[in-house]
């Protein structure tokens, strides 16, 4: 698998594989409606342009031969050397092969790089990604509601990772 951090030129690869993956990510967890909500509010053109543009986000694709299988996108520097990972997701036919740990892996190392000793993230409660963070040594450290308009909720798990 081959991790490249990509231009604004290459965020509807991100938005495609968003809307490829979110539905297997959340079907039990969101109602549709929500589910659509939330893709619109983060995975349109205009919404990632900002994050990479005005928000400093940086993403990167995982591509295994020669197709896009998965993205990621972290902040450097937040909260006293603590780098947030805002997004990562695998396709679903490539969970379990080891992807999202590389990921991580990248993030982890650019972070150490500046002299980031924190990564963070937030989860959905009700999501079993939870499993995946904690085996990777990620720990709860507390719970956050936070509201995204239209009367919708995240219910959150923010989790932290030292490195």
């Amino acid at each position: 698998m081959e991790i490249i951090q990509i231009t604004k030129s290459q965020l509807p690869i991100v938005a495609k594989l968003a809307h490829e993956i979110w539905p297997s990510a959340y079907g039990e967890i969101l109602s549709k409606e929500q589910l659509t909500y939330m893709l619109d509010k983060f995975y349109s053109l205009e919404a990632l342009s900002q994050q990479l543009e005005e928000k400093n986000h940086v993403f990167l694709l995982a591509e295994e031969n020669g197709e896009f299988i998965g993205f990621a996108s972290y902040e450097l520097n937040i909260e006293n050397h603590k780098t947030k990972i805002h997004k990562i997701y695998v396709l679903p036919t490539t969970q379990g092969k080891g992807y999202g740990v590389q990921l991580i892996n990248e993030i982890e190392n650019r972070s150490k790089a500046i002299k980031n000793d924190v990564l963070f993230l937030n989860v959905n409660r009700f999501n079993k990604a939870q499993y995946f963070y904690k085996k990777l040594g990620f720990e709860v450290v507390y719970e956050e509601d936070i509201e995204i308009g239209n009367g919708y909720l995240m219910e959150d798990f923010v989790m932290e990772k030292k490195i």
